[in-house]
């Protein structure tokens, strides 16, 4: 039987699902589990940086033709998300459940996800928070969307 704060939970991940998807992230895993803690959600973002052409006058043109046309396209970021999920009649906000002791698991599990998975160095990633205030009489839910938290 599951409580009502894991129903809670399970809504606010589905909803934290489709928000990523439609602002650009490919879902990587879901619930990504170890016995010293839980990351939610694993994703990727598309990198932001823009190609660029390069043109020249007449007289740089054999200059030109030696340099590439656009730049190299980088990795996806490697994104961690916590999500936090509540009633939106509650008087605190949902990311202010991220204690000291959850982010030193934070810390641990993504981590732990960086070696099993042999992710590289120079992979680029960053913990984000998707704090959820859920409206179960509309069906309707405020989303902030809180990106590269801080773990110390």
């Amino acid at each position: 039987m599951t409580t009502e704060k894991q129903n809670t939970g399970k809504l606010g991940e589905d909803v934290a699902v489709k928000y990523l998807e439609k602002h650009g992230y490919k879902i990587l895993e879901r619930n990504y589990r170890k016995p010293w803690g839980e990351i939610d959600i694993i994703a990727s973002e598309a990198s932001s940086v823009t190609s660029s052409v390069i043109s020249g006058k007449n007289n740089y043109r054999n200059i030109t033709a030696l340099l590439p046309k656009q730049l190299p396209k980088q990795l996806p970021q490697l994104v961690f998300i916590e999500v936090k999920a509540q009633n939106i009649n509650f008087e605190w906000r949902p990311e202010e459940n991220i204690t000291f002791h959850k982010k030193r698991q934070l810390s641990k599990i993504v981590s732990t996800y960086l070696k099993e998975h042999r992710v590289s160095e120079n992979q680029d990633w960053r913990i984000d928070v998707l704090a959820l205030k859920l409206d179960f009489e509309t069906k309707n839910a405020q989303v902030e969307h809180i990106k590269n938290i801080m773990l110390n």
